[in-house]
């Protein structure tokens, strides 16, 4: 890239962790405004899609797009098309209108694989979706947890068996935070776009601090800090929980502070820094994936 490859807010991020200089060197060769090749068959091989909308109040918003393998078609360098639909009742469905960022995420848990593109929506339809690609990075394999896929129902239907409003962190909702080892985080910079990632840790790596705050550790990584970058920048974050083995969608949206340290990350093994997540809506989406996924193994990160 001849242009910076990074916004101010992960710049702000880099310099004060002092890697700034290095970044700004690696991000021009792997940071693109297109994919490669092996991108674009990579994302054509998947059964799902990680996705970060941003609603029309500017909450961002993690969700999943699912199809048959094939759904994703990557027509040139520049462009992607989606043979789906947002999940009936996702509030990220809010977010997927023409002219909208988008972020996406392909990720394969069983070989750990996972390719970043975030972009811009240009169609919105009957037919599925259409984005312009504006920014790709390959992402590495730490901290995903092998899983293997299988489906059991028709890809098509992802209508949810309930849907629930939850307003709290109680019940089923910290049931599952607890034993998550795997989460995904929607962020947003205004013009910069949307952006999802991956979060992963060993089972119960989240810290529920109260019935609305949950405190997630920030591992060693890429040092690109697109996440942290985007909080900088407009601190409001979605995550999602996906229960693996029910197909259910806990899906959050709310504020998040940067903890770059002090008292609260002695409790959180190997984490550099974290982020104070602060409920504002939630909602849960019982069954919505036609898929499930048996554990199979722990990231090397966490064994």
């Amino acid at each position: 890239m001849d242009a910076a490859p990074f916004h101010a807010g992960e710049v702000a991020v880099q310099a004060r962790l002092g890697v700034a200089e290095r970044m700004d060197e690696i991000g021009r060769r792997v940071v693109r405004d297109h994919m490669p090749e092996q991108h674009q068959r990579f994302y054509e091989q998947l059964p799902l899609m990680l996705a970060g909308s941003v609603d029309p109040t500017g909450r961002p918003w993690a969700t999943m797009l699912v199809g048959q393998p094939g759904f994703v078609q990557a027509p040139d360098a520049w462009h992607l098309t989606f043979a789906a639909q947002p999940i009936p009742g996702d509030p990220a469905a809010a977010g997927m209108t023409p002219g909208a960022p988008l972020g996406l995420l392909g990720i394969e848990l069983h070989t750990r694989r996972r390719n970043r593109v975030n972009g811009e929506l240009e169609v919105v339809g009957p037919e599925g979706l259409r984005l312009h690609v504006s920014q790709t990075v390959g992402n590495c394999p730490q901290y995903i947890q092998g899983r293997e896929v299988e489906w059991v129902r028709d890809a098509a239907d992802t209508r949810p068996r309930a849907i629930e409003r939850i307003d709290d962190l109680d019940g089923d909702a910290a049931w599952l935070i607890a034993a998550a080892d795997t989460l995904f985080v929607a962020t947003h910079a205004g013009a910069a776009g949307a952006d999802v990632s991956h979060r992963g840790g060993p089972a119960g790596f989240v810290v529920q601090e109260d019935e609305r705050t949950l405190l997630i550790p920030d591992y060693s990584g890429n040092r690109m800090y697109m996440t942290l970058g985007n909080l900088q920048l407009d601190g409001r974050a979605g995550l999602l929980f996906i229960d693996f083995e029910r197909g259910d969608l806990l899906t959050l949206t709310g504020r998040a502070d940067i903890v770059w340290d002090g008292p609260a990350l002695t409790a959180l093994d190997n984490a550099e820094r974290a982020w104070r997540f602060h409920l504002d809506e939630g909602w849960w989406l019982r069954d919505a994936l036609p898929l499930r996924w048996r554990f199979r193994d722990w990231a090397p990160q966490n064994r």
